[in-house]
């Protein structure tokens, strides 16, 4: 499992109660103007990663394609986890910035 800086400002953002995690949360807080980044792992379905695209897209939510489920799980206390949004501005903001 790599350990790189975005997923450990990822945890730092769940730990401060900034994440939505799992795909109906994600999917709420895109839809309800929460979500400030969206991250779905390198090892989701072709579906879901078409999904959160066209919905991020929509809603002009940055989108992220990053580590993979596993990881996305472990940095925010979790099991798998194949899509998450980070709610916080500013968190996005610095995990985008590590990303790219």
């Amino acid at each position: 499992m790599k350990s790189d800086n975005a997923l450990k400002m990822l945890g730092l953002a769940a730990k401060a109660g900034k994440v939505a995690s799992g795909e109906f949360m994600t999917e709420n807080a895109v839809k309800s103007g929460g979500a400030a980044l969206v991250i779905v792992a390198e090892d989701a379905s072709e579906n879901t990663k078409k999904k959160f695209r066209n919905m991020c897209e929509y809603y002009k939510v940055p989108v992220r394609i990053h580590g993979i489920k596993e990881e996305l799980g472990h940095f925010t206390g979790k099991q798998f986890r194949a899509s998450l949004a980070i709610t916080d501005k500013g968190l996005a903001q610095a995990v985008m910035k590590k990303m790219d």
